[in-house]
C-alpha cells in the first residue's frame, strides 16, 4: 500500500507544472494538467499527454522520471502496456499518463477527471526550457500545450485554466 506524503503543496504543484512542461519539451501534444486534490483518494495532480510513437513516448517518460530524480522524487512505479501505447509514471502525488492519440481517445481520461481543475502550465512568453540557451528554439509552450484533442473529439472543456 502506498502512503501519501506530507510534501509542501506548492512544491508538489510546481513539480506537476515542471512535468507538464517537460512533456511539451519532449514533443508530446495536448498536454493537460488537472488538480484533483480533494477529488481523488490516490493522487493530487493528473497529467495527460499524447505521444507520436512508442520511442517518443518512452523517451518522454524517461525525461519526466529524470526531472523527478533531480528533485529527489523517484517514481513510485512506471508501467506501460505491451505495445507502449499507454505509459503511466506514478510519483504518488502526481500521476502522468502518456497515450498514443487513438488510445487517449479510447480511454478518455479527461472525462474521468472532468471534475479536476485545469492548471496553466505553459512557460511565460520568452522563457526557454532548462538547458536551452538563447539559440535553443522555441519556448516549448507551443509544442502541444493546447487541449485541442479533447475539443476536437466533441467533448466540452473540463474547466478553465487556473493559475
Amino acid at each position: 500500500m502506498r502512503s501519501r506524503t506530507t510534501s509542501d503543496p506548492e512544491s508538489t504543484r510546481q513539480f506537476a507544472i515542471d512535468i507538464a512542461r517537460t512533456l511539451a519539451d519532449s514533443k508530446c501534444s495536448d498536454v493537460i494538467l488537472l488538480d484533483v486534490r480533494g477529488r481523488s483518494q490516490v493522487t493530487d495532480y493528473v497529467i495527460i499527454g499524447s505521444g507520436t510513437s512508442q520511442r517518443q513516448m518512452r523517451a518522454a517518460a524517461q525525461d519526466i522520471e529524470d526531472v523527478g530524480k533531480a528533485r529527489g522524487q523517484h517514481p513510485f512505479r512506471t508501467n506501460a502496456d505491451q505495445s507502449s501505447t499507454w505509459i503511466v509514471v506514478d510519483f504518488v502525488e502526481i500521476v502522468a499518463h502518456l497515450f498514443e492519440r487513438e488510445q487517449r481517445l479510447y480511454y478518455d481520461c479527461e472525462v474521468l477527471r472532468a471534475d479536476g481543475k485545469r492548471i496553466e502550465w505553459r512557460r511565460p512568453e520568452g522563457e526557454l526550457p532548462p538547458g536551452r540557451g538563447s539559440s535553443g528554439g522555441s519556448s516549448g509552450g507551443s509544442s502541444g500545450g493546447s487541449s485541442g484533442g479533447a475539443a476536437s473529439s466533441g467533448r466540452a472543456s473540463a474547466g478553465k485554466a487556473e493559475r
